[in-house]
């Protein structure tokens, strides 16, 4: 029951004043966020290329109320692609990004966010590498999907992101399955109604095995974002049922998350990229993750108590 909750608190700006002043943050963000620059970054990056893992790249941040915050957000990413060019790993080092950091909210937001994104996408494919729309609640999705097919007219390796919880999830899922899109599939993590949603934690992992199937069957590149050992073992056998390669498919965990399952995938022979998140605007991604798991809060309060 605690999972609303911190969602709630997500979004208030009197508990972003109190986590960001508590004495045990800066340790527990560090476990989620691998920095505050692209300098930092960079290393990470790497480091799990080192390893034989792939990584997204996500700079955080959310809460856009201007145009010209729209503008620094696609400049930041512009910025990531110029540093990863050298080191040459293509599709190895993707980037995800929340169309709500390129003015999707904003009056006008779908042409402003179109607008500065394709420059992103433009400047990835540039290098060898891709992006992928990430999703958030569900007002935003029909946005979301309509700017993934206009993206995907010059640059078809465009990725996309849907959530298990929303009823209206397999139905999307078949339709991206049947144009070859690059698709991750999670859980959900917005504070969504039930009139939208599964509330129930067991309906939405068998609302999730579903849709992956259709996924695995259909032509596109299922990613599967899931931490949740059943729903990795389930993934690998639809793959095998599918007849997929180990390159047709992929799984993705979060940073500093199940860091050994990561390396014990990719060793035995499984695509695996990490997303990794970075920048200042770090709170609303922070709240998400505690929210998601128990063991994190738990993690989080024992860190505040150790500080006090």
């Amino acid at each position: 029951m605690l999972g609303p909750v911190i969602l709630a608190a997500s979004r208030s700006d009197k508990m972003r004043r109190f986590v960001s002043a508590a004495p045990g943050t800066k340790q527990v963000v560090a476990r989620f966020i691998a920095g505050e620059t692209v300098d930092q970054v960079i290393p990470v990056v790497q480091d799990a290329a080192a390893k034989g893992l792939e990584v997204t790249l996500d700079v955080v941040g959310e809460d856009i109320t201007t145009p010209e915050q729209a503008a620094a957000a696609r400049d930041a990413y512009l910025e990531l692609v110029e540093h990863l060019e050298p080191l040459e790993l293509g599709p190895r080092a993707e980037m995800s990004v929340k169309l709500s950091m390129f003015g999707q909210s904003l009056e006008g937001g779908h042409e402003l966010a179109l607008a500065n994104v394709r420059p992103v996408v433009e400047a990835a494919a540039a290098i060898g590498t891709t992006v992928t729309l990430d999703a958030e609640d569900h007002t935003t999705l029909d946005s979301m999907f309509a700017i993934h097919e206009e993206l995907r007219k010059d640059f078809p390796q465009t990725g996309c992101v849907i959530q298990a919880y929303l009823f209206r999830t397999e139905e999307d899922a078949r339709r991206l399955a049947a144009n070859g899109s690059r698709v991750r599939l999670v859980k959900g993590a917005y504070k969504e109604p039930a009139s939208v949603a599964i509330q129930d934690k067991a309906e939405i992992d068998k609302a999730y095995v579903r849709i992956l199937r259709i996924l695995m069957e259909g032509d596109g590149y299922p990613m599967i974002g899931s931490h949740d050992p059943r729903l990795i073992a389930i993934g690998q056998e639809l793959a095998r049922s599918a007849g997929r390669k180990l390159d047709e498919y992929e799984f993705q965990m979060l940073y500093g998350i199940r860091t050994d399952e990561h390396v014990r995938l990719a060793a035995e022979g499984h695509r695996m990229r990490v997303y990794t998140a970075y920048g200042t605007d770090w709170y609303g991604y922070f709240m998400r993750r505690l929210a998601e798991k128990p063991a994190n809060l738990l993690f989080f309060v024992r860190s505040m108590i150790t500080k006090n």
